[in-house]
């Protein structure tokens, strides 16, 4: 496998089935290297099998596909004219027809179910939210295009959170709005039916899973996924609530009242019921995420899976009401399983691999999903609900695939601290037989409450890495998820801890194989894994080189330049509270450095800020310390550009190929 091999690779994303169960619409997405973007578009398949079909061309995005309740339109966002906006289409074929033309662009489109209304995002400026859509669209468009015509660039902030991951916030909020619609066109105005200063839908990923909206059966309101209050605490408050508000007048009322968070609501089709996630520590945002049942008539709340030791990313209804779907991890792993409405242990569907964005067809009998493998990219599959084989409905990938010779990743589990079993993968280079030693490179997972999965990557790819000629190792330490919230509990308050101890028997595990050479050994990782790069540096000279991409490096500023305070204030404390808040920064440990080292770090990295890596670099540089420092002005926490990513590849194999010779 080469580099334009994984630029060769389609991706797909964002299934969604049609009421009526006979079709499925997805996203795909292709790469540009000349243009430096990735084109995305709308195809649809008959969730019987068949031969694809592709819906949009714009040049473009087209995304996230939403169903009219009859099945015969698609509502989709596009940028296909600059900004983005909400377009619909007929699945039989035509022309897109352009349903909103805001000066604040707009996202996520959500059908009612009576086909009336197209519900969907905008992010406006709070103080014109009140005012009739006109005169508040009037207003928005003048102070955007004050602010893009001013040479003054000047930015005058007076709260948290006031940028997030790449973007800034510049004062607006994400509300949501309704528009009429007949034939596929607006028929009226939109309405924003969540004025004032508070986001409407979470502006972190942490709490998404999906739409974090939708509208009841009768459709007479929606209920919505509401950020902390007050505003100004909102960066360190993980107290997400439901809220509902009637389409007819506006009325809006809380629904939920937990302190910790809740999201992801979900009605059953009944409307007797609704369905959503929540966790139960306030400020802890990778807490266990159950699922709640709401008794619409009653009021009453239950948890439905309270002695379930994993967390539910997505939740899903069946036809009849009787069952959930939902997904989680487990051991390494992205699951589905079914789950009874009263309750109790879910059942496994679908175990292999990383299996996500799933739907349960009209028949109530067959379930929708997207699955990816370290083998192969996602691709769309249909498996019956009670479990069973497979079928495939995509193959964008196969005849590409069929000329690549990709290895099967291995699971060992290896003891670490206290004894307590850790999961690895380990991926050979291709055509390894085993006779002969080769490099080891150590991948440490960021997070770093997250997993290394058995799934697919257009970033960090473990096969691409493997070609090269090393064999790849990727533990699942302490922190990690799908192994038990406990597991990943441990490594709060303790990131220099026990997970060291869990990676480094990792290690030594491999230093006994005889495929590994001990002698030409790396270490690599971003985030969190590039935190652990930096602990490395102070803790260890087992390592030829360490690649640290975006790496956390100084805990003391890290607090106060990243976003989402709770995170840090979780994991850390607070610095002027807690005076072990620096124990673990591997800043303090300086004086021992003395590993070669690329770092890497992107500008628009709002998480991890780049002061963080020009910070290590310049240490490194200062005493000597063989080093390499790769900037991109123009990314954040991830490298997603196709010649940006290219030049990341070059320069990190060019690296390791470098310190890791004969």
């Amino acid at each position: 496998m080469t580099f334009d091999d994984l630029l060769a690779c389609k991706r797909l994303s964002e299934p969604v089935a049609s009421p009526d169960g006979k079709w499925v619409a997805y996203v795909v997405g292709v790469p540009d290297r000349e243009a430096n973007s990735v084109n995305s578009d709308v195809w649809v398949v008959s969730s019987a099998g068949g031969e694809p079909r592709q819906l949009t061309r714009s040049p473009k995005h087209d995304r996230h596909p939403t169903w009219s309740p009859d099945s015969k339109w698609l509502a989709f966002e596009s940028n296909r004219d600059g900004s983005f906006q909400i377009y619909t289409m007929r699945v039989d074929g035509g022309e897109a027809r352009s349903v909103t033309q805001l000066s604040t662009e707009a996202n996520q489109p959500v059908w009612s179910p009576d086909g009336r209304h197209i519900a969907f995002v905008s992010a406006v400026f709070p103080e014109f939210s009140d005012k009739p859509f006109a005169e508040a669209e009037k207003l928005n468009r003048e102070k955007l295009e004050a602010r893009e015509k001013s040479k003054v660039k000047a930015r005058v902030i007076t709260q948290l959170l006031y940028r997030h991951w790449d973007s800034w916030v510049d004062g607006k909020r994400q509300h949501l709005f309704v528009v009429p619609v007949k034939d596929g066109a607006a028929s009226g105005e939109p309405r924003n039916l969540t004025p004032g200063d508070r986001d409407a839908v979470p502006t972190s990923s942490t709490f998404v899973a999906g739409d974090e909206f939708a509208f009841s059966p009768d459709g007479a309101e929606l209920v919505h996924t509401a950020t902390p209050t007050p505003a100004r605490e909102e960066a360190w408050k993980t107290d997400h609530d439901l809220w509902a508000v009637k389409l007819a007048g506006g009325e809006r009322r809380q629904i939920t009242r937990n302190p910790a968070a809740d999201s992801c609501p979900r009605f059953s089709q009944d409307g007797k019921w609704l369905a959503y996630r929540a966790q139960t520590r306030a400020g802890f945002e990778a807490d266990r995420w159950q699922v709640m049942l709401l008794n619409r008539e009653t009021g009453a709340t239950r948890a439905l899976t309270p002695d379930w030791d994993r967390s539910v990313d997505g939740l899903a209804w069946s036809p009849d009401g009787q069952t959930l779907l939902l997904e989680a991890q487990h051991e390494g792993m992205q699951a589905l399983w079914r789950l009874p409405r009263e309750g109790g242990t879910p059942a496994l569907v679908m175990g292999r691999g990383a299996c996500g964005e799933s739907s349960i067809l009209a028949d109530g009998v067959s379930v929708i999903f997207s699955q990816s493998t370290m083998r192969r990219p996602a691709e769309l599959f249909r498996v019956p609900l009670a479990g069973g084989e497979t079928v495939a409905l995509t193959r964008l990938n196969a005849a590409l695939l069929e000329t690549l010779e990709l290895p099967a990743p291995e699971s060992v589990t290896v003891p670490g601290a206290d004894g307590t079993p850790v999961q690895m993968w380990i991926l050979k280079p291709p055509g390894h037989d085993g006779s002969k030693r080769v490099p080891l490179v150590f991948w440490v997972h960021g997070g770093p409450q997250s997993a290394s999965l058995d799934a697919w990557s257009t970033r960090w790819n473990p096969q691409l890495w493997a070609a090269q000629g090393y064999v790849v190792a990727m533990p699942n330490a302490r922190g990690s998820t799908g192994f038990g919230q406990k597991f990943t509990d441990e490594i709060s308050g303790d990131w220099g801890g026990k997970v060291y101890v869990d990676l480094m028997a990792c290690v030594a595990w491999l230093e006994k194989q005889a495929y590994v050479d001990t002698t030409r050994m790396a270490a690599a990782g971003a985030s969190y894994g590039g935190y652990t790069m930096n602990w490395f540096q102070g803790n260890t000279d087992k390592f030829k080189t360490l690649v640290t991409h975006c790496g956390v490096y100084n805990f003391d500023t890290m607090y106060g330049t990243t976003e989402e305070l709770w995170f840090d204030e979780w994991d850390h404390g607070i610095p002027w509270e807690n005076p072990e808040f620096s124990r673990y920064s591997p800043h303090r440990l300086a004086a021992k450095f003395k590993t070669p080292n690329l770092v890497i770090h992107n500008e628009l990295d709002f998480r991890v800020p780049v002061a963080q890596g020009i910070d290590l670099f310049t240490v490194l540089q200062r005493k000597g310390i063989p080093s390499k420092f790769l900037y991109f002005p123009d990314e954040g926490h991830w490298v997603l550009k196709p010649q940006n990513s290219e030049l990341w590849h070059a320069t990190v194999f060019g690296w390791l190929k470098e310190y890791l010779k004969p």
